[in-house]
């Protein structure tokens, strides 16, 4: 009987100790209190973002989550250029913090500032872009989807949907990932794709741009933009051009959210922006505290998830906060 008792004692502390822990750490992160008692540890975010990119928010989103958790000081800096991206990363350094966190949609730009972190004894996660440079420039592992097989998913879905010719528009010259991107739809897509440069900072200039392409061309069915902020745009470029062509874009905010409800866009492909923020500072945390490392230092995929119509309406909750 004294056994039955404490087995069903400890089996009560069992069901609930854990719950009960697990609402202490949410509570205490929600009112930007740490859930842990570790040192108070220093990362930074340094990413080829351009000013004003919601992608880029909704990766900070996740960051600043965990960074809240975990009890860190989270900084974060970006520029589109290469060599400005290195030369912050490079600031970070001389700032002797704790962890990196980093982009290489640049990669020429990024292998030696980041071989200096290495070498300064800084650990470093690559994050979103650069998944296949990040071994072999020293980093710990890499967080985001692979920009090829997500390209890929592009071509399946567009043969599913029975397109023919489809327009890929690229708004960051230089971008590897971009291009990774376009070459997977080109892979796996069955009809004709054609990659279309834009100037990605210059909006009316990427509207007047695909809108000139849909004229010169009226069998372009698809048109595939590479970041959510695009995809209106890209959808006003078609109506003004009279075109038919489906609309469809990687990455998801709320704006994609609501087209995707009202049907003025086809699918969006998600690869967690807010995932890749949370699982790099939290990676980098439990790397420091306990030397852990999910996947023994193999990519991290946080995508691709094709969303569709069907999938908005739960997803725009999440859009509209921040966190998708």
């Amino acid at each position: 009987m004294l056994a039955a008792v404490l087995g069903a004692t400890l089996a009560g502390c069992s069901a609930t100790g854990g719950k009960r822990a697990e609402e202490r750490a949410a509570a205490k992160a929600a009112q930007g209190r740490a859930a842990v008692d570790t040192p108070r540890w220093t990362f930074a975010m340094v990413t080829h973002s351009g000013d004003g990119d919601t992608f880029w928010d909704i990766v900070q989103s996740g960051a600043k989550q965990a960074a809240a958790k975990d009890n860190i000081k989270f900084l974060y800096a970006h520029d589109v250029e290469g060599n400005k991206q290195a030369q912050s990363v490079q600031a970070m350094i001389d700032q002797k913090v704790d962890g990196l966190i980093v982009t290489l949609a640049k990669p020429d730009a990024m292998k030696d500032v980041v071989a200096k972190a290495k070498k300064a004894g800084i650990p470093v996660i690559t994050v979103n872009s650069g998944s296949d440079k990040s071994k072999e420039f020293g980093a710990l592992t890499h967080i985001g989807q692979d920009e090829v097989i997500a390209g890929e998913a592009v071509g399946e879905q567009l043969n599913e949907r029975g397109k023919k010719k489809a327009v890929c528009v690229l708004h960051e010259q230089g971008n590897v990932g971009h291009e990774q991107r376009c070459d997977g739809v080109k892979k796996s897509f069955k009809g004709e794709v054609q990659n279309l440069y834009v100037e990605g900072t210059n909006m009316p200039g990427v509207q007047s741009s695909i809108e000139a392409k849909l004229q010169s061309d009226k069998d372009i069915d698809a048109v595939v933009t590479l970041g959510a902020p695009f995809a209106p745009t890209a959808v006003k470029a078609a109506e003004q051009a009279g075109s038919k062509a489906e609309v469809d874009t990687f990455d998801l905010n709320a704006k994609v959210a609501e087209a995707l409800q009202s049907g003025k866009l086809g699918f969006a492909v998600d690869q967690d922006p807010y995932l890749q923020g949370y699982e790099a500072v939290d990676l980098l945390w439990l790397y420091r505290y306990n030397r852990d490392m999910l996947g023994g230092g193999r990519p991290v995929l946080t995508g691709p998830q094709i969303v569709t119509k069907d999938d908005a309406k739960t997803l725009a909750e999440y859009a509209k906060r921040g966190t998708r």
